[in-house]
């Protein structure tokens, strides 16, 4: 479960429970092929994510995130629920935005670098509220 504090493209601020621990999150704006930003991340007590959730923009974010193992690589598999069901998104962290990687049979459309696709715009703006000719 996560939400955002802030979710201006400048300055995402996220807090997000995994299991039993809490993160805060901040992120930068991403670069222009939206392959790359900072990303600062602190583990905080549950306890104060629960809190933190509370202060958050509308829109939380409820999905579970699978590691999938791809040669070298592990893509984190991000299946939505909430009102963002029926979404499925991949990512893969590479060490660089020249490194290459073997593309899964089951991976579909290339999204990177749209923004509908960031989880701080889904929480504003869900799934399922999309026009269908809006989905790639």
């Amino acid at each position: 479960m996560q939400g955002y504090l802030s979710s201006v493209p400048e300055r995402v601020v996220r807090v997000r429970i995994k299991g039993n621990s809490g993160f805060l999150t901040i992120k930068g704006i991403s670069n222009s092929s939206g392959m790359s930003r900072f990303e600062w991340e602190k583990e905080i007590p549950v306890s104060e994510a629960h809190e933190l959730l509370a202060l958050c923009e509308p829109g939380i974010i409820d999905k579970t995130r699978y590691l999938v193992p791809s040669g070298k690589f592990t893509f984190e598999v991000d299946e939505f629920f909430g009102e963002n069901d029926g979404l499925v998104v991949a990512e893969i962290e590479l060490s660089s935005e020249d490194d290459l990687f073997d593309k899964p049979e089951w991976l579909s459309t290339e999204v990177t670098g749209d923004a509908r696709y960031y989880n701080s715009y889904l929480a504003r703006n869900p799934f399922s509220e999309w026009e269908k000719q809006d989905i790639k």
